[in-house]
């Protein structure tokens, strides 16, 4: 481990360590609270969203930019985002996160309402910030956890997003009975809803999360006043100088942004695909829950593991099942059945590589530049991925399923390469 890395935890059964534990506990409630009404609200982008973007767009350019706006909003909220937390703390970063998101999801409200385009990706783009707090709420969970909890405490933020990614793409229904009494359409009711929710998740953030997570284990550390975040101006360079010379960090780095690359590649083109092959609306539907499922019911098991034995395991398991899941992409594309498997393996696949890495990333960082860095690593995998899914549409057009599936498997192979060697 760098020499530059914190390792400072106060003694068990000691008066310091018993406040870290409480404030610890608390962080840990309000998270778990706000993460689930959160995601509730960030759950509509992917799924009422995308629908909006067709009907608004009417053209299927336009949709697809559209589809990845709210990933785009996340890729470029997410180190702003971080910033924030550096300098003012958790709190604020958080809690202004969710407001935003609850802007942006404000403005689909008119946007559907009155088929505006501008609107929709002003709107698309804000509500990514939602996102980006959701990724970064998993390492406030680990500020202040000691060392041998931080997966498991990561991995709990990630758990409990389940409900809310479950919940929002279903807000079509309770929106339609809203209708009476609004006025608005299915689509306005639906962003109205996950307004609602996100402001609410941004004010009991704000009001709740104290003390600030971050901002007590700055003034724990030994030496809090030299510990303190750099300016903004030294910032970058100190991320990159470090990402450069710790290994550990620059494997959970590549592990974050090559699960997260692969997995939305692959995740975005399969309901296009199984529309192809002639799969209903309730089929795909189906499909894309199962695959959520995949990526956040055994995040616990994941935590637990890497805390266990180490973040080498899970990260191998996630490059396994992610081949398995492709494999089968590639040689049973046209089978309806094998497809949906292939689809639920990469969710299990994404989450082992992504809270396994990202567990490793909190604990191998240094507290200098912790957050933002925190931040910056969401904001890379997310442009990333709002990359590859935007150029995964052309892929399939020209070719099919199985070489999307292929060269997936190819994105692997570096990252199978540098976990070769025991991550220290």
């Amino acid at each position: 481990m760098p020499a530059s890395v914190s390792t400072h935890h106060p003694q068990p059964n000691t008066p310091a360590a018993e406040e870290l534990a409480r404030v610890q506990r608390r962080t840990m409630v309000v998270l778990v609270i706000t993460q689930i009404i959160g995601t509730v609200g960030v759950g509509v982008a992917p799924s009422i969203g995308v629908l909006l973007a067709g009907e608004v767009t009417d053209n299927e350019a336009w949709a697809g930019l559209a589809r990845t706006a709210s990933t785009l909003g996340a890729a470029l909220l997410g180190l702003p985002l971080g910033t924030v937390a550096a300098r003012l703390g958790r709190r604020f970063a958080l809690a202004g996160g969710w407001w935003l998101a609850a802007v942006g999801s404000g403005i689909l409200v008119a946007a559907a309402q009155g088929s505006l385009v501008v609107p929709l990706f002003i709107g698309l783009l804000l509500i990514g910030s939602g996102s980006a707090v959701a990724l970064q709420s998993r390492f406030a969970a680990t500020d202040l956890a000691p060392p041998e909890h931080r997966a498991r405490s990561l991995s709990l933020i990630v758990w409990v997003g389940t409900l809310g990614s479950v919940l929002g793409p279903n807000l079509g229904a309770p929106g339609e009975l809203l209708g009476a009494l609004t006025g608005l359409n299915v689509f306005a009711n639906a962003f109205l809803l996950a307004a609602v929710c996100l402001a609410l998740a941004g004010t009991i953030v704000f009001l709740l999360l104290r003390p600030d997570p971050l901002l007590t284990l700055l003034s724990s550390e030994a030496g809090a006043s030299a510990a303190r975040p750099a300016r903004s101006r030294g910032r970058i360079r100190m991320i990159l100088g470090e990402i450069r010379r710790n290994r550990p960090a620059r494997i959970a780095l590549i592990a974050i942004v090559v699960a997260q690359v692969v997995m939305v590649a692959v995740m975005t083109m399969t309901p296009v695909h199984m529309a192809h092959m002639g799969g209903t609306v309730t089929i795909v539907g189906i499909a894309i829950s199962l695959h959520v499922a995949g990526m956040y019911v055994l995040s616990p098991l994941v935590g637990f593991l890497a805390d266990r034995f180490g973040h080498r395991l899970p990260i191998w398991i996630g490059i396994l099942v992610f081949a398995a899941s492709l494999a089968i992409g590639a040689v049973w594309p046209d089978d309806g059945g094998w497809v949906i498997v292939g689809l639920v393996l990469l969710g299990v696949g994404w989450s082992f590589v992504n809270v396994s890495a990202s567990a490793l990333f909190s604990s191998s960082i240094s507290t200098e530049v912790r957050a933002a860095s925190q931040g910056g690593v969401d904001a890379l995998a997310n442009l990333f991925g709002a990359t590859a899914a935007f150029a995964a549409g052309p892929l399939l057009a020209v070719s099919d399923f199985s070489v999307l599936s292929l060269l997936a498997l190819t994105v692997l192979l570096p990252l199978a390469v540098l976990v070769l060697r025991p991550i220290r």
